[in-house]
């Protein structure tokens, strides 16, 4: 018998994971080697922070306001030792469709609520659901937010002149860049192609130097000292400003609460996927484990706090929490000091900001888009098998040309029915065996025979094996229903169920009843308590029917109600 495991405490799922850092001992070595780590992340989220900023519709300053504000809180109290908080690639379509609809306020009262859902969902323990996501789902989805990011990103690459607002949808934002063609700027274009090129370059020959800042920094010299006719974040923003700005929501009421929920609901889903598959990959890097409620809830305060100071959405980020990982950062301090390295740049830094090309970072998102994409995982799992295509393509094309929480949700469902129907075809019922009285000599024991072949059917045994639940019902109900013959006895071995649930119950009730008409008894054996239970609730009792511990137990009793002698147990094989 095995012990049973005890309940995890409060303090078990909710204590940060900067506490019990702490508690096993901070060194210098660890201090020095987390300020290395924070300034190596602060270095690649600061172009980053502003790329995805302004690809979603709002200022540059707000990505910078969300990676310092969220990246800290997140850091504080997150379940994860090496989690890297702050916007979101994923977020950009997200973000951008709200603000559209709803406005830059309204985006800020979306991501306070979103904020307000993460708490809830992770203080109620429901971040181990989240996790039930399908990697064909989150492949699909990633995918598709990189077609969208880079299909954004063409007006900028290009240095294209819409004739009016870029549409949302992808066929029509398509179709109207076609038309832009004409428009394009030279100057944008070059700038755009050569920190494409740096970027790369650096990642493949000094894979340790910074390539985004890198890439950022030479193509704003290079605008400022040419003077080249592009977009900057100056002509385009003003610039950005040089301190955080003073907390601050925007005029709460029913009806627009209301009008938002929505929009909160798709950024708390999303947001709690993005940051659990962030803290699984940096799981998987270093061996550690996250507590993944306690990171929802950081991840819902951390939304609200951004909120406050007029930042757009938080999430996990896969790549900057990869970078945190591969620098040689030992906990969250190194999250810490890196929002604490970028309120720093944004003080001393801001004016030399007005001088960074749009084409520029439109160039960093591009090379984002480009890496999210996963195009190994994509064709794979398009070879892997008809149903991971299935959930993979209805996910990526709904996400690129419908909605992207339709995509995630519609990807979902499938992946669980699809999951249903192979727990379905799992479950096995082995046919029934009758004893006949037949002996190789005068002492040996009874030989077990197929129904087909034996002369005496006093005893059927059926033994089912694997998920017995309502998918798998059906199929159970018709192999109870095969019996040709009608014993004196009926034996169920269960031993080996290892899902039962009520629809399951149900049909061992109609074969009860069924026996019963017939006179003969019924024997269930192997049950474990919670099926017995289940069993019960159904009426599925004595004296309709016997519980007994095992299979030989079941059998000496049928066989004593039947007046048959003691002998082997029947065997079985598969139907």
């Amino acid at each position: 018998m095995t012990a049973k495991l005890p309940e995890p405490t409060f303090a078990d799922l909710f204590t940060p994971k900067l506490v019990t850092v702490l508690r096993e001992g901070y060194r210098l070595a660890d201090l020095r080697a987390d300020v290395i780590a924070g300034l190596t992340v602060a270095i690649v989220a600061l172009p980053l922070s502003m790329a995805i900023a302004i690809a979603a519709g709002v200022t540059p300053d707000r990505g910078l306001y969300t990676a310092i504000v969220g990246g800290f809180l997140v850091s504080i109290l997150g379940g994860s030792r090496f989690q890297i908080g702050g916007p979101a690639g994923a977020f950009i379509v997200l973000i951008a469709a709200i603000v559209a609809i709803h406005g830059v306020e309204g985006l800020i009262l979306a991501t306070f609520m979103a904020g307000i859902m993460l708490t809830a969902i992770g203080l109620l323990r429901l971040g181990t659901f989240i996790k039930y996501i399908p990697y064909p789902v989150t492949v699909g989805f990633t995918a598709g937010i990189a077609v969208i990011i880079l299909a954004s990103q063409v007006t900028e690459l290009l240095g294209l002149t819409l004739s009016g607002a870029e549409p949302g949808p992808f066929i029509p934002k398509v179709a109207a860049l076609g038309a832009a063609l004409p428009t394009i700027n030279p100057a944008a274009a070059i700038v755009a192609l050569l920190s494409i090129v740096v970027i790369v370059g650096v990642r493949r020959y000094r894979p340790g130097w910074p390539a985004y800042l890198i890439a950022v920094a030479l193509a704003a010299i290079a605008t400022g000292l040419l003077g080249l006719p592009v977009d900057t974040i100056g002509t385009r923003f003003g610039g950005i400003p040089s301190s955080l700005p003073l907390p601050h929501l925007p005029e709460i009421t029913l009806a627009r609460v209301l009008e938002l929920l929505p929009a909160a609901m798709s950024i708390a889903l999303l947001g709690g996927i993005e940051s659990l598959l962030s803290a699984v990959v940096a799981d998987s890097m270093t061996g550690r484990r996250h507590r993944s409620n306690c990171e929802l809830v950081a991840q819902g305060i951390a939304n609200m706090g951004s909120a406050l100071f007029g930042g757009i959405c938080v999430t996990g980020t896969i790549a900057r929490t990869a970078t945190n990982v591969r620098s040689g950062a030992r906990g969250p301090i190194a999250g810490i000091l890196h929002a604490a390295f970028l309120l720093l740049f944004m003080l001393v830094a801001a004016p030399l900001a007005s001088y960074i090309p749009l084409a520029t970072l439109a160039a960093v998102l591009a090379v984002v888009a480009w890496n999210m994409a996963e195009r190994q995982a994509f064709a794979s799992l398009i070879k892997a098998s008809r149903g991971d295509a299935l959930v993979l393509l209805a996910t990526f094309l709904l996400v690129v040309f419908r909605d992207l929480t339709e995509g995630i949700l519609v990807g979902f469902g499938i992946g669980a029915l699809l999951f249903l129907h192979r727990m379905a075809q799992a479950v096995e019922v082995q046919r029934p065996m009758v004893e006949q009285d037949r002996a190789d000599d005068a002492n040996g024991p009874r030989v077990p025979y197929d129904s087909a072949i034996a002369t005496n059917r006093d005893i059927a045994v059926y033994r089912i094996s694997g998920a017995f639940f309502f998918g798998a019902a059906a199929s159970v109900a018709t192999a109870l229903d095969r019996i040709g013959a009608q014993p004196k006895a009926y034996v169920i071995d269960f031993a080996s169920v290892s899902v039962f649930d009520s629809t399951a119950a149900s049909t061992i009730a109609g074969f009860a009843r069924k026996a019963a008409r017939q006179g003969a008894a019924l024997f269930v054996s192997g049950a474990t308590p919670s099926i017995r239970r289940t069993l019960l609730a159904h009426d599925v009792r004595p004296p309709q029917v016997r519980f007994e511990a095992s299979l030989d137990e079941a059998l000496a009793a049928a066989r004593t109600i039947t007046g048959a002698a003691s002998g082997s147990a029947p065997s079985t094989e598969p139907a």
